[in-house]
């Protein structure tokens, strides 16, 4: 039944004292497979551009700094979550069943958000009875 999902990839931080949120994209997947691999495909994108290797490319004397040992390692999470087939296969279970997924991690600065959910449960959700409450 659930073979459509949309999934959204989005970083979140604070401007003038407000929590914004940038789209980093949006996939409308026609599988289950698909949406899974979209999400490994970004998640893997924005841990390389947190941490390139230095020898990648050409980047200015200086402009790489390590971090201090107390600041979480979004790459670090990001690629283990990316290479751990259990949690790729809970992911795929919870998508199946209809269930909306989020993988959320940050440091001190941003917010990284992964969400997918399926396509035909916003369908039913739209089509359940909405509550209607009188107005006096």
């Amino acid at each position: 039944m659930h073979d459509e999902f949309l999934c959204h990839v989005t970083a979140y931080g604070t401007c003038g004292g407000r929590r914004i949120g940038v789209p980093l994209g949006t996939y409308r997947a026609p599988t289950l497979a698909l949406a899974l691999w979209w999400l490994r495909d970004r998640a893997s994108w924005i841990a390389d551009r947190l941490d390139p290797q230095p020898e990648a490319g050409h980047f200015p004397p200086s402009s790489l700094v390590p971090v201090g040992n107390t600041v979480p390692d979004v790459p670090a999470v990001l690629r283990a979550w990316c290479g751990d087939p259990a949690r790729q296969e809970l992911v795929a279970d919870e998508l199946a069943a209809g269930r909306l997924v989020r993988i959320a991690t940050g440091d001190d600065t941003t917010e990284y958000e992964l969400l997918a959910e399926s396509v035909d449960a916003l369908r039913m959700q739209r089509t359940a009875p909405v509550l209607v409450v009188p107005v006096a």
